[in-house]
């Protein structure tokens, strides 16, 4: 199958340049990339890519065994980085997809330049007897995925303003919704479980690419306990906290974040 096509690829920016590829998280498509990309591309090549399952991706590409866990993500990534042939790239993952960028680095360090990690989170569960805070408990966990799997369009309106803070801005919330119910409820159930239910803390120090940790000053999901636990154990890793507020800073403050990638891929790329 046509990498390209399978996950519908978009290639834009200046040619010959550092390459930037786009990895957005669950619920979402590359569209949310959309207010970053223009500042992005006057100095770079940018790939913008949906998760099988996601966005205008091929749908007929979704495999419940192989998108049961990061490792098909990753594997699709890493395809990605070899069919497209652009040399290392500056793999930039918000959410679950900067833990799909973690183990794909870690797995083939040669296909990257560099990592940022956009409000990531190694495991979103709660382990006190480790002195880690993920943010959620596990019981906190189970009840928003069987939530999720009695009424997808329910959970999607309900989970999106918290996901997107920023209440005095709902329509950012409103376009987080829409996207959440565009997408096929059972593809949505089986990535919530990959996305709620991975631990990925063992992973962080396996990474030897430059990385960046660009977590938001206040996040519900990935707060900023968790961007320090991966900023300490990412081995020479550089933290930004940005002035944004939610889970998505490329949509709640597209500037913001655009001019953070772009400083780090511009010194990595």
């Amino acid at each position: 199958m046509d990498v390209r096509s399978r996950n519908h690829v978009k290639v834009t920016g200046r040619d010959g340049a550092p390459v930037v590829m786009l990895a957005h998280g669950f619920g979402c498509d590359q569209n949310i990339w959309r207010l970053v990309v223009p500042v992005l591309e006057h100095d770079f090549t940018v790939v913008r890519f949906d998760h099988v399952g996601s966005g205008q991706s091929d749908l007929s590409a979704w495999d419940r065994e192989r998108y049961g866990s990061l490792d098909g993500y990753v594997d699709d990534a890493l395809e990605l980085c070899r069919e497209l042939a652009l040399g290392p790239v500056v793999f930039v993952g918000h959410s679950v997809s900067a833990m799909m960028g973690v183990v794909a680095a870690a797995r083939e360090p040669e296909a990257f330049a560099g990592l940022v990690l956009l409000a990531p989170s190694p495991s979103f569960i709660d382990d006190p007897e480790n002195g880690y805070r993920g943010g959620f408990s596990a019981e906190d966990i189970d009840e928003l995925l069987e939530s999720l799997d009695a009424n997808y369009l329910g959970w999607s309106g309900a989970m999106a303003p918290v996901i997107m803070g920023n209440p005095d801005r709902p329509e950012l919330a409103e376009e987080l919704t829409n996207s959440f119910c565009r997408t096929d409820p059972e593809i949505a159930r089986e990535f919530a479980r990959v996305t709620f239910l991975s631990d990925n803390r063992a992973d962080l120090p396996s990474v030897g690419v430059p990385t960046l940790v660009a977590q938001c000053s206040s996040d519900d999901l990935a707060p900023p306990e968790v961007g320090a636990f991966v900023h300490a154990h990412v081995p020479g890793s550089r933290l930004v906290t940005l002035n944004a507020t939610g889970h998505c800073p490329q949509l709640a403050a597209p500037q913001e974040t655009a001019a953070a990638i772009a400083s780090f891929a511009g010194a990595v790329g």
